[in-house]
């Protein structure tokens, strides 16, 4: 079984919005990018609240995982 950690994903994520050109960005665009990236670093903060985020989004990766079969 496959097993993806959040924080990796994110981190992927970012990178890649990252490499586009930043004259191709619109301002939704920029905006999410932002989004992501707090998230990111809650995600990654030790925090009981970046922890229990943490939580929520791999239950909620696992329930879409198992929906799927």
């Amino acid at each position: 079984m496959l097993t993806i950690n959040v924080g990796v994903l994110l981190a992927v994520i970012v990178l890649l919005r990252l490499r586009r050109r930043t004259e191709s960005r619109s301002r939704n665009d920029e905006k999410l990018t932002v989004i992501i990236v707090l998230a990111l670093g809650v995600v990654i903060a030790p925090t009981p609240l970046g922890e229990g985020i943490g939580e929520f989004l791999g239950q909620l990766a696992s329930g879409v995982t198992d929906s799927s079969r």
